[in-house]
């Protein structure tokens, strides 16, 4: 039953990414073929994790083992490589991010022209078409993330 939920869903994007390529609304399929690199890990609160005296609210400026990247192919199948990070508390507002490997998916993916639906891994879901980029919100305060954020290469 979940497959064919999937299934069906699949369709739905699929019949609604031809509208919206009609109507000149988002993005055609044929434009988010291609690589995605991770460009922002966006956090609610400015952390200066470094040390370096300056403050911000993408941790991938405050720590350098963190990267991560999508593939989307034209068969509508994808390659999902990111960082595995935790975020800890430690004391006075103060925080530290632990890297400690990769996390990997495939699957397939549709896209509506506004969002893109990832089958295959629960790390992706459905992420946000923005301005040139690909944005999962996640919504969560610190020591959680607000949201990912990907460009194409």
């Amino acid at each position: 039953m979940k497959n064919f939920k999937y299934l069906f869903l699949m369709v739905a994007i699929i019949s609604c990414s031809e509208d919206n390529e009609e109507n000149g609304n988002g993005f055609s399929s044929a434009e988010l073929v291609g690589t995605w690199d991770l460009i922002a890990v966006n956090v609610s609160t400015a952390v200066d994790l470094d040390g370096d005296g300056t403050t911000s609210t993408n941790l991938m400026d405050e720590e350098d083992c963190i990267t991560g990247t999508i593939v989307l192919r034209d068969d509508t199948t994808y390659q999902f490589e990111q960082t595995v990070f935790n975020i800890t508390t430690i004391t006075n507002n103060q925080y530290v991010v632990q890297c400690s490997g990769m996390s990997q998916a495939t699957g397939a993916w549709a896209s509506d022209g506004l969002q893109v639906v990832f089958q295959g891994s629960t790390l992706l879901g459905t992420l946000e078409l923005k301005n040139n980029t690909v944005v999962k919100n996640e919504g969560e305060e610190l020591p959680g993330v607000a949201s990912f954020v990907y460009e194409r290469r």
